[in-house]
């Protein structure tokens, strides 16, 4: 999770296997302060997802599946800011060993993920 900046508030790892939109929920609670907005991409778009962020009162910028039967409406402009997270993972990415996952263990995977993004803060 980033801030509107594209600094990292929050790192959690999931297994492979897990869908990302399942640990919204605790990236919403690990947070200080409740968020203004949640701006996410289409794989986030489920009613437990809806349902954490209607519990902060925060706007929903998530782009509603094809599926879905009632399609509800967006801020697009507000939307095109996800790109900030994309950019975060690109400027943790330029770390060949995060890159490439020298590290076995999930324990020391995301330590260094959090010391990229601690490394990242201080650009």
């Amino acid at each position: 999770m980033v801030d509107a900046l594209g600094n990292c508030l929050v790192l959690r790892l999931t297994p492979g296997q897990q869908a990302d939109c399942q640990v919204l929920p605790d990236l919403l609670q690990a947070l200080a302060a409740a968020p203004g907005a949640v701006v996410a991409d289409k794989a986030y778009d489920t009613n437990a997802v809806l349902a954490a962020v209607a519990q902060y009162q925060a706007e929903v910028v998530i782009p509603p599946k094809a599926l879905r039967t009632d399609q509800r409406p967006y801020d697009a402009n507000l939307y095109a800011d996800r790109n900030k997270v994309e950019r975060f993972f690109g400027r943790l990415k330029e770390a060949r060993g995060l890159a490439t996952r020298y590290e076995k263990t999930a324990s020391s995977f995301l330590a260094l993920a959090h010391l990229l993004a601690a490394l990242d803060w201080m650009r």
